[in-house]
């Protein structure tokens, strides 16, 4: 796991001195990705450089070093990931006749790349990647990421600028390019607390999308195909129910056995994210079943019982007998993380449980390189409960006519949200769902969409265009891609939405940022796209049964744990924001959220903004999300505007 960076001046008229150390403090910005060596590799002829920061995992020998040429010198690579399936594709290519000076899978990836061409190379990848590729013969540039968007890579053409890196602090290190924001993918942050790829907070600077390949031509020519899209394996009719189960879980159990196995090849300390849910429990499981000694596992606990899930976790690994650390952190700990999320997420971003991740990655840091992690497992196998109950009430509401589905929602959202709350108090505690008033309120405005692609986007939107917080900016040209493809019903198009979108984009990104602030290296054998296309060949029933989610995953971790230590409600990686926003964290967002500092530059309206703040802080509604996302697009304002 590196930061990888570079550029190419179209202009040709920087001697190797000056892109050396241009492209030097670029990859100086990622340091924190890359703590172990820094590299380098310039060519003023053709006005590339190639920037890269080092967090050694595979061969910490000077043979594993970036940038790397080629053995026959002709190209050039700058990585950052991990291939799993190096030591297959290895053998190939020594029965092909290469030799290889060391051990790491960059090289086997330069080499594949020299031998089968970048195509042929990625499609054979098992792993997480992004990683620019210099043709020094053709004068091309490939950059490519892996097919869930697991590892980042941001890219901008500005002129005779062509720049690319990990983060977009190592592209506003180049110097020449003078930042401009993209007001269009503001208004998309706004309803998602993300911005949607392939935007970024800034014009002419994208996200390169999962699955993807860009190439630069010397003549400048540019263009990004796809390589693997989810599309392409969604089923056109839903997959029937099987007569064998056992044979299916058994399929499944083998392969998520390799994927995890695969994951564990490192030659440094290795461990894992443990947060006592179905996720990460399951890969646990299959790590202590795949080792003989005890996996280092670890979790954080909070002093606020209701978002503490660490009595869980320990309960598992001492079932499991792993090797576990626990530390529980209190408000104050919590809380002095806030300064510094602009530096890591530097686009706005507003996940709250960017926040445990970060204070996990950094517990996990002390001890362990590398950490597999659970994430991806609610996406693929449909654990989310929008997964579960919102084709429910989408399917039936279709076929009431819109002015009456408009009155019903009026009158979901007449009664407060907290008196909604009360009501849930009055469930069994293992089955009453957290914030249920919030949760009716959004599920009523939902009520009113027009098509499942309108019901799912309702569901996951903070604030919508109709709140008016951007006057004439539309979230329309930020979201255009969001369709799914045939999906055969709510379910499947929330599983497909979730998957090419909010997993890359917020998830992801979540992790990523979070756990290589800490220079720590997060894998996740949920995501092996083998794994993802299996599970979009499961029937129905084997996703959802009885109101259940992510059923199939369930029973494989049922040989591993028992069902009495992991069946609760679903959780998340929560923290009381809600309560910090009326309490020690009001005077810092009470500052952000002055009418002045919001309508700063014409960029937002104070008054809705105002309104919610109100009436969070007064306690008649609980706006903790849509507030913080406004709250971290002020703190990025703050640090880079």
């Amino acid at each position: 796991m590196c930061g990888i960076t570079g550029f190419i001046d179209g202009t040709r008229q920087k001697d190797d001195g000056a892109l050396r150390r241009t492209v030097g403090l670029m990859s100086d910005s990622l340091a924190h990705r890359g703590p172990d060596g820094s590299g380098v590799w310039t060519d003023a002829g053709a006005g590339i450089a190639l920037g890269h920061r080092r967090l050694a995992i595979v061969d910490l020998s000077p043979a594993g070093a970036q940038p790397m040429v080629s053995s026959d010198g002709r190209f050039i690579i700058t990585y950052n990931g991990e291939v799993y399936n190096f030591p297959d594709l290895r053998r190939d290519l020594e029965a092909a006749g290469h030799v290889f000076t060391g051990h790491s899978d960059t090289e086997v990836l330069l080499e594949g790349c020299s031998r089968w061409g970048v195509d042929a190379t990625v499609a054979k990848l098992v792993g997480m990647f992004a990683f620019a590729l210099w043709d020094r013969r053709d004068r091309r540039l490939v950059l490519a990421r892996d097919r869930l968007g697991i590892k980042p890579l941001y890219w901008g053409r500005i002129g005779p600028l062509f720049l690319f890196g990990s983060e977009l602090k190592a592209l506003r290190a180049q110097g020449e390019w003078r930042p401009e924001i993209d007001r269009a993918a503001i208004a998309a942050y706004l309803r998602y607390n993300y911005i949607p790829a392939p935007h970024s907070i800034y014009k002419r600077i994208q996200k390169l999308e999962p699955g993807c390949l860009l190439e630069w031509h010397d003549n400048e020519d540019l263009s990004i195909r796809r390589y693997w899209q989810l599309a392409d394996h969604v089923p056109d009719v839903p997959p029937a129910d099987i007569n064998n189960e056992v044979e299916t879980l058994d399929a499944l159990s083998d392969l998520l056995h390799d994927a995890v196995s695969r994951r564990m090849i490192a030659d440094v300390p290795l461990g894992a994210f443990l947060s006592g849910g179905i996720d990460s429990s399951t890969v646990v499981a299959l790590m202590q079943a795949a080792s003989n000694r005890p996996v280092r596992s670890f979790s954080i606990g909070f002093a606020d019982a209701a978002y503490d899930e660490s009595g869980y976790a320990r309960d598992i690994a001492h079932h499991l007998g792993t090797d576990h650390t626990e530390l529980t952190v209190d408000p104050a700990q919590t809380r002095e993380v806030v300064p510094g999320l602009p530096d890591m997420y530097d686009e706005p971003f507003a996940d709250a449980s960017q926040i445990p991740t970060y204070l996990v990655s950094k517990l996990t840091r002390a001890h362990v390189t590398v950490a597999l992690s659970g994430d991806g497992g609610d996406e693929v196998f449909a654990g989310y409960n929008r997964h579960v109950w919102a084709n429910r009430i989408w399917r039936p509401a279709a076929r009431v006519p819109g002015a009456v589905r408009g009155a019903a929602a009026a009158a979901l959202k007449a009664m407060p949200a907290p008196a909604w709350d009360a009501i849930g108090r009055l469930l069994p505690a293992n089955r009453r769902p957290r914030q249920l008033g919030d949760k009716i309120h959004k599920t009523a405005a939902a009520l009113t969409a027009d098509s499942p692609e309108g019901f799912y986007r309702s569901l996951v939107s903070h604030w919508d265009a109709g709140q008016n917080l951007m006057p004439g900016v539309s979230e329309a040209e930020a979201t255009a891609g969001w369709t799914s493809p045939g999906c055969a019903d709510l379910t499947d198009t929330s599983r497909y939405l979730d998957t090419v979108t909010y997993l890359p984009d917020d998830i992801l990104a979540k992790v990523d940022r979070a756990s290589m602030a800490t220079s720590l290296e997060a894998r996740v054998p949920l995501l092996d796209h083998r794994v993802v296309e299996f599970a979009w060949q499961l029937p129905r029933n084997m996703l959802i049964r009885h109101g259940e989610s992510k059923w199939a995953l369930r029973q494989i971790l049922a040989r591993h744990v028992p069902r009495a230590l992991t069946d609760r409600p679903k959780m998340g990686f929560a923290i009381p924001i809600d309560a910090w926003l009326r309490g020690p964290l009001k005077d810092w967002a009470e500052d952000l959220l002055a009418p002045a500092k919001l309508e700063a530059d014409g960029l937002l309206n104070a008054k809705p903004i105002r309104r919610a703040w109100a009436a969070h802080v007064s306690g008649r509604r609980n706006l903790q999300y849509p507030l913080w996302g406004i709250l971290m697009l002020q703190a990025w304002r703050q640090r880079w505007t």
